[in-house]
């Protein structure tokens, strides 16, 4: 009976030890990880069956808030992001460190590449005036959205992580493993994505969680969220031996040393665990702790912020944009809105172009002007818009794209329409049939809709040899045509196709036509 409590007793101080708070937020960082890592994987159109793929996109606080601004509504996929914003208005900037999948492979980063480097870890882990920065670029993107203009898909950890792994992880990935997609996948400036990904998380080796600390406007929100919370890291002075071994492993440069500056805290609870005379807990404060640090921004450098967002506005709307110039190059996947409600929405994600199964959908450049930059746009060299495929419109967490069905996308019944993304039109100079006498029907072979949009006329056509010869030449019915392009794709003119798509005659446009009625 001894030897059986003696060893009762062995296993719950064995539990206790390991059962810390920091071994607590360990193990969430990697059930967490891993699950956006598997959502990522599901959404690929071959595994599609419901999942909430954009679980970590709808949880992202400042996407909310973004689009509220901008639209002045929020999609409803987005009121998941209460669960983060309620709990660290009580208990603090916990995503950072817990659920934040970006945040969570910086710390990795940052202990795998700064593993065996000769640096003062009490200093690397030390506040400084540079974490200020996240908080003006917070600034900026409330003040942009405040006035339309959307650019939280370029800092959004959540935008920024999903868009690398779609558009550069995942295809790389898929070179040598061939699992991920049914064929390699290729994407217009993903090299540029991918190495902008890689800096980040290179950028620990030099200075821990940059990102994190300096610049992400997540962690800058919920440090304001936070500052106002009843429960926190304290520090009891009387305990306190200022060995300064609880800045040590800090994921957030907060000072748990001194006056904690709260707003930095990932509640990593690392301090607790690394000091060795207890002088360091988390919850209400007693009569022994010390005096928590405010909020740490100059009043001054916030105003110069907002005051230079609202000149960069009327900027970048006097510049061409394809809101404001129609672009025969910036056609929209089906189920987009119109130009300039899609862009006060679309975050820039790369969700729609993670499932598209024919890798049509890209990241535009500045083919839509600088608000446009890496939104969704389609290059018909590379793929087509599948007839009866509507996955894009399934998976957009912000309502750019809106949900269509089959019959709703291909207009099956009388009564509705097919949704239009643009219209083809031919180039004779470069159609074989047109310019050089050559035999091609594949176009028209290709073309999904019933009735066909491309159609035939014989001609009969003197040769310069000699002789008289009979050759269909296309035509495109601008009716029946919904800008698919798989025409322009499948066209055997492979340089620069004799058929090509433009964005006009879409249906998400009153103003984009070849013809205006009155």
């Amino acid at each position: 009976m001894k030897y059986i409590k003696g060893l009762s007793f062995e296993l719950m101080n064995g539990i206790k030890k390991y059962l810390t708070l920091a071994n607590i937020r360990r193990g969430y960082a990697v059930f967490f990880f891993t699950l956006f890592v598997l959502l990522l994987l599901l959404t690929d159109f071959r595994r599609l069956k419901g999942y909430e793929t954009s679980l970590f996109l709808e949880l992202s606080p400042l996407v909310s808030l973004s689009t509220l601004l901008t639209g002045w509504g929020v999609y409803k996929g987005l009121i998941l992001s209460l669960f983060i914003v309620i709990p660290a208005i009580f208990f603090g900037r916990f995503f950072c460190s817990w659920v934040c999948p970006l945040g969570i492979l910086n710390q990795w980063s940052a202990r795998l590449l700064a593993k065996n480097r000769a640096v003062d870890d009490y200093r690397v882990n030390a506040y400084r005036g540079i974490f200020r920065l996240k908080y003006y670029i917070l600034a900026s993107l409330i003040v942009l959205a405040l006035l339309g203009v959307l650019q939280v898909g370029l800092f959004d950890p959540i935008a920024l992580l999903t868009r690398s792994f779609a558009v550069a992880i995942y295809p790389a990935s898929n070179y040598f493993t061939g699992y991920l997609y049914i064929k390699q996948p290729m994407f217009v400036g993903g090299i540029f994505i991918g190495l902008v990904f890689l800096l980040i998380l290179f950028a620990n080796r030099y200075f821990t969680r940059l990102w994190c600390r300096v610049l992400c406007p997540l962690g800058a929100l919920l440090g304001v969220l936070s500052t106002a919370v009843l429960f926190k890291v304290r520090r009891n002075v009387s305990k306190c031996t200022d060995c300064q071994r609880c800045m040590r492993n800090c994921h957030g440069g907060c000072d748990p040393h001194a006056y904690l500056k709260f707003h930095e805290c990932h509640l990593c609870y690392n301090c607790i665990e690394d000091c060795p005379e207890g002088a360091l807990h988390y919850g209400l404060a007693d009569a022994h702790s010390s005096v928590q640090a405010p909020l740490d921004i100059s009043r001054r450098r916030l105003i110069e912020t907002a005051a230079a967002s609202v000149i960069l506005y009327p900027v970048m709307r006097s510049s061409a944009t394809a809101s404001t110039v129609v672009s025969p190059d910036v056609i929209r996947p089906p189920g987009a809105i119109a130009e300039a409600d899609f862009l006060r929405r679309c975050i820039k994600c790369g969700q729609c172009m993670r499932v598209c199964p024919t890798n049509v959908l890209q990241p535009a450049l500045l083919e839509g002007g600088f608000e446009g930059l890496w939104t969704p746009i389609l290059i018909n060299r590379i793929g087509y818009c599948e007839h009866n495929c509507i996955l894009c419109s399934h998976v957009c967490p912000t309502g750019a794209l809106v949900p269509l069905n089959v019959e709703r996308k291909i207009g099956r019944k009388p009564d509705i329409p097919p949704t239009k993304i643009g219209t083809a039109f031919y180039d004779r100079g470069r159609c074989l049939p047109w310019a050089m006498n050559t035999e091609c029907i594949v176009c028209e072979e290709v073309c999904p809709t019933s009735p066909k949009a491309i159609w035939f006329q014989e001609v009969e056509v003197q040769l310069r040899e000699g002789g008289v010869r009979v050759f269909k030449r296309p035509f495109v019915d601008t009716k029946l045509c919904v800008g698919c392009g798989i025409c322009e794709n499948k066209c055997p003119v492979r340089d620069k196709a004799a058929i090509r798509v433009t964005s006009i005659g879409e249906s998400r446009s009153t103003t984009n036509r070849m013809m205006l009625r009155g």
